[in-house]
């Protein structure tokens, strides 16, 4: 046996030392990889892409592209959890591919960015349709406001201007982590039961936005749309006007890719799962499978009540059409459309129950990324402590805590650019893991090998390094500082490693 199979072993051998116990099945696997995916992405985000893309066909091509590329993402982790099906997931697979470095810079970054601005920004959705049905909730009543800083203009863009302070809107988001926070402390299986049960709560709500659109299709809409389903976006012949165009669809796709991210948090909870070498890829290519194919028909089912362009002015739901959606709130637009003010507000309760799992499934799953960390010395030992729940308390906790903070940070919008960035970064370079580990430890144990390889693994670094590459050129404010605070994790690394060795 290798030293690296030996590390890989060793992890897993420590996860179950520490007590966690495997008690999640496929079913519960596939819920975490559904629940953590679907929260408020697809409800709102069409409206701004809309707004980016000016064509119903482009703005299927986007949530097209980024079902594409999270499918073959699902499909390349599933190879590297059943290889390694520890606790930590993504973590693990990067400290194996190229060094401990690297799986500390995923956990730092996602701790400051990725998995806590995620949770910020889902509880901040989840308290703005509950202002739909409690007017005091929102975002103009403050209760304490420190200040707006910025715009600061820096060498890569303008950053800013950021209000920070506590208003009605951003309170109920801090409450609702506290909640979820506690939920989670009480051990895996709450945790769980409470994911399945809002999990199939959620998709039934939006299959039920699916059936309004088809079966309450408008005249307006479907003329509108379909008539001229690629203006005013049909590129002429050359090529400059194609690479605009993907260019477009690249940024545009920040929307739909926060839509569709968090698959990957069934990976965190590796060491929970029971055979996992068989329940973690098959929960991947089905949780993924499904909710891609649901995002998708959602938006058909958009586009044939609303028209794609509105007037930001309208009096109605139908005259603002899906880019001038009142907040964004396309389905509710939907649903105000077609039965009327009682249907906003239905819609309203099953977005706040779609936001509300959403973030249980990111804070149950989260915490087990500086439990893993904890447990290879690359955090504080007491964050790998698990309480009488079997539960990582002090991580959790902390989670919770720094997530909290952020909500009183930023908007939605905001925090949904900042972290986009970090979480395309970190996809290229876990996937490039799978060459990685094929050409280095080709004597690992492999249950499941990526099916398409290598084409498909390549094909979406290739997509995402191209996506990456736009984000950075036009929208640096957002871009630059991620990356800027992903660097800044190698040195807090090397101060680390010479503190534990003292």
């Amino acid at each position: 046996m290798s030293d690296g199979t030996i590390a890989v072993a060793g992890s897993a051998e420590r996860a179950g030392a520490g007590a966690l116990v495997r008690s999640l099945g496929l079913l519960d696997a596939t819920m975490i990889v559904i629940g953590s995916m679907v929260g408020s992405g697809i409800f709102i985000v069409s409206a701004d892409i809309a707004r980016q893309v000016h064509s119903p066909g482009l703005l299927l091509i986007v949530w097209l592209v980024t079902g594409a590329m999270t499918v073959i993402g699902a499909l390349c982790y599933g190879e590297l959890a059943a290889a390694m099906p520890a606790a930590g997931g993504q973590y693990v697979y990067l400290r194996e591919a190229f060094g401990p470095l690297w799986g500390f810079l995923y956990g730092w970054t996602m701790l400051l960015i990725i998995q806590t601005a995620t949770i910020a920004a889902v509880a901040i959705a989840f308290a703005r349709f509950t202002g739909v049905l409690i007017p005091w909730f929102s975002s103009a009543t403050w209760l304490w406001q420190i200040g707006t800083f910025g715009p600061y203009r820096l060498w890569f863009g303008e950053l800013g201007p950021y209000t920070v302070g506590l208003n009605t809107q951003n309170l109920l988001a801090i409450l609702s982590i506290i909640v979820l926070t506690w939920v989670n402390l009480r051990g895996i299986r709450t945790g769980a039961l409470v994911q399945n049960v809002l999990t199939l709560t959620k998709t039934g709500a939006l299959l039920g936005v699916i059936v309004l659109g088809v079966v309450f299709a408008t005249d307006r809409a479907l003329t509108a749309n379909f008539g001229h389903f690629w203006e005013p976006a049909q590129p002429s012949t050359g090529r400059a006007d194609w690479v605009g165009l993907l260019t477009m669809i690249g940024v545009a796709m920040v929307g739909s890719l926060f839509a569709a991210d968090a698959w990957n948090n069934v990976t965190f909870v590796a060491g929970e799962v029971r055979d996992p070498e068989r329940n973690l890829p098959r929960s991947l290519a089905l949780g993924t499978g499904l909710v891609i194919a649901i995002y998708l028909l959602a938006n058909l089912a958009y586009l044939c009540v609303l028209p794609l362009r509105g007037a930001p002015d309208g009096a109605t739901a139908l005259e603002r059409g899906i880019q001038f959606a009142a907040e964004d709130r396309v389905a509710t637009a939907v649903a105000e459309v077609v039965l009327g003010h009682s249907g906003g507000v239905l819609m309203a309760i099953a977005v706040m129950i779609s936001t509300f799992g959403c973030n249980n499934g990111l804070i149950l799953a989260g915490a087990r990324i500086y439990y893993a960390m904890a447990k290879d010395r690359m955090f504080f030992a007491s964050v790998g402590a698990l309480n009488r729940h079997l539960a990582p308390s002090l991580a959790l906790l902390m989670q919770g805590a720094w997530a909290s903070v952020l909500c009183l940070s930023g908007t939605y919008g905001q925090l949904l650019d900042f972290l986009i960035f970090s979480v395309l970064l970190f996809y290229i370079l876990t996937i490039g893991g799978v060459f990685v580990l094929r050409r280095t430890r080709p004597e690992m144990a492999r249950p499941y090998r990526t099916w398409g390889y290598p084409v498909l693994p390549a094909l979406y670094i290739v997509m995402a390094l191209f996506i990456e590459i736009q984000l950075l050129r036009y929208k640096p404010q957002y871009t630059w500082p991620g990356l800027l605070l992903v660097l800044l994790g190698i040195p807090v690394y090397w101060v680390w490693k010479k503190a534990t060795k003292r």
